[in-house]
């Protein structure tokens, strides 16, 4: 008798080339999971999403990217307590119907994070206000980190700041900058967020959850400086891998 086909995939829009579908894929043919297939739906809109679930009812788990880390919350039955923390997921398990949001992002960027941090790591700033960018507040609270957070938008947020406020001082008393925006990913590689990269020292720990190219021109303007600096590649094989348990646990 033969097994129904196990389904996985990844949401969001635009897809491109994916690293979840080429990781999974690989990851089947490696430990001979001949009944596992990974798909990519490029949802132009979040409303698409229950008929997705309806015509695919061999679905098993999701990964959920930009932009629907917080819009698909929506959908699901139940929310992990650290996604209802953060209000953004990435990671979908679907048991007996049922969709349970979790967040691996977290799992995934603390480990990395945590490779190159040192003592004299105090403040940071993160670039960036959407669902990736809540999973590095949520680590940096753990980490007991404090930080400013840049946005382009208008705010009166006590803990947010336009890009126009990003002074040399801020620069210079905030040794930790992350980027969770997608500026500078492949096939725009000469963007770069608009910070005063002249005050960057040897003391600074650049990080960048963008992974392709691996050096972005803002790890590259970092690494000129002496900063320190990490792209976004180990986190995205630790959540993939952190999701997969979830997915068959």
């Amino acid at each position: 008798m033969e097994h129904a086909t196990n389904e996985y995939g990844l949401i969001g829009f635009p897809l491109g080339h994916s690293f979840s579908k080429k990781y999974f894929d690989q990851k089947f043919e490696d430990e001979g999971l001949l009944n596992c297939k990974f798909h990519t739906f490029p949802l132009e809109d979040i409303k698409a999403f229950p008929a997705l679930i309806q015509e695919h009812s061999n679905l098993r788990g999701l990964s959920v990217t930009i932009p629907y880390k917080e819009k698909v919350l929506a959908f699901v039955d139940e929310q992990s307590p650290e996604v209802q923390a953060i209000g953004a997921t990435n990671s979908i398990q679907i048991k007996a119907g049922k969709l349970t949001a979790y967040n691996t992002d977290i799992i995934g960027f603390e480990h990395s994070f945590k490779e190159k941090l040192n003592s004299t790591h105090k403040k940071a700033i993160i670039l960036g206000t959407g669902g990736a960018s809540k999973a590095v507040q949520y680590i940096l609270d753990k980490l007991a980190i404090p930080y400013l957070i840049v946005t382009r938008q208008k705010t009166n947020s006590t803990n947010q700041i336009n890009y126009t406020d990003l002074s040399r001082d801020l620069i210079e008393q905030h040794e930790i900058i992350i980027n969770t925006t997608p500026v500078g990913m492949f096939p725009n590689v000469d963007d770069c967020p608009d910070i005063p990269y002249e005050s960057l020292t040897n003391k600074h720990y650049l990080y960048d959850l963008v992974y392709k190219p691996d050096q972005t021109m803002f790890l590259q303007k970092g690494e000129r400086n002496g900063a320190t600096v990490k792209n976004g590649f180990d986190m995205l094989l630790l959540q993939a891998e952190a999701s997969w348990k979830i997915w068959n646990g």
